[in-house]
């Protein structure tokens, strides 16, 4: 089971950090705190090659608990693709996976710090934070956000958020303290995480990111990486990209990558809550080569909680859960 040792390691520490301040609490209070929720996404894809597969992706139980104590916490546990359909093997569920993507208690330090222990999601992509299906606009996920650098961290970080003119000046700083135990097929292994990300929010969100890693069985497969990203709005029509570039050790390439993505609302066509989306993106790593791809589709907010997308990709080469073709998707939270 993916991640099981980092699981069981994070949820002795974190309870055995706890339990003072869970003494202290009544205990009915203490139940009303949880809060229990989840999504799921299904797809179907019709490749270029014509070769088509349909896939239930995930089914995550999202566990939060919150009190009046400075102590929070939050869980996310997810069923990876539970049922796959393709032209060869049709329906079989014989990738099914279980992963800990999330397990982590914050402390309250003051108004403007926190400590965050456990397994929490890398800050160093907006789009890697945000990460759920009913969050994002498309059903694929842009090549740079999944192999410069590692996806979660396991680890400790201190972060808040300072009042800066009509918005909010946001940091996070972090460090990984145990790396994990198991990957999924394909998943690149990293070790050694620490970095930081300040971002800058009001009307609009503009993050600079840093980051240290070494990547495994990699030779000189030590990295610095420098990250930049923002989501704006020109009129009604917001406007988001990325991008990183990473150096090695002795300062040469190690890889980068970046995406510019548009979401226009359709509303004046008589859509209304519909949005064309486009995006254009660029990935480059030294064993996986290059590759460039464009998108195109629309996305239907059939109610708040309820995402219908339908999307064309295109562009050149080969990466893995990259397909090139037609895809599309439902997708809910619970």
């Amino acid at each position: 089971m993916k991640k099981f040792i980092t699981g069981l390691v994070s949820l002795a520490s974190a309870f055995l950090l706890c339990s003072t301040a869970w003494a202290d609490e009544d205990q009915a209070s203490f139940l009303d705190g949880f809060s229990l929720g989840g999504y799921t996404s299904a797809q179907f894809v019709l490749e270029r090659n014509d070769k088509a597969s349909a896939s239930l992706n995930e089914i995550s139980m999202l566990l939060s608990w919150n009190s009046d104590s400075r102590w929070r916490f939050f869980s996310e546990l997810e069923l990876e693709n539970p049922l796959t359909w393709n032209d060869e093997k049709q329906f079989h569920a014989k990738s099914v996976e279980i992963d800990l993507e999330r397990f982590y208690f914050d402390y309250n330090l003051s108004e403007k710090a926190n400590v965050r222990i456990g397994r929490f999601l890398t800050p160093n992509s907006r789009w890697n934070l945000l990460h759920a299906p009913p969050l994002v606009w498309t059903t694929t996920r842009p090549l740079a956000t999944t192999r410069l650098f590692p996806i979660a961290t396991n680890g400790i970080m201190l972060f808040g958020a300072i009042p800066f003119l009509d918005g909010a000046f946001e940091y996070k700083v972090f460090s990984e303290v145990l790396e994990d135990q198991k990957l999924d097929d394909e998943e690149l292994e990293f070790e050694h995480v620490y970095g930081a990300r300040v971002s800058l929010k009001n009307q609009s969100d503009f993050g600079i990111s840093f980051l240290s890693f070494k990547e495994k069985d990699i030779p000189n497969g030590k990295y610095t990486m420098l990250g930049l990203d923002f989501v704006t709005h020109l009129y009604n029509v917001e406007v988001s990209g990325e991008a990183f570039h990473r150096l090695t050790s002795s300062e040469n390439d190690g890889g980068s990558g970046a995406y510019l993505q548009t979401a226009v609302p359709l509303n004046k066509m008589g859509l209304n809550n519909w949005y064309w989306i486009t995006r254009l993106e660029t990935f480059q790593r030294p064993d996986d080569g290059s590759s460039e791809r464009w998108l195109v589709g629309a996305t239907w907010h059939v109610k708040p909680k309820h995402l219908f997308k339908v999307e064309f990709t295109g562009g050149s080469g080969e990466q893995p859960d990259s397909p090139r073709g037609f895809l599309t998707s439902y997708t809910l939270f619970f």
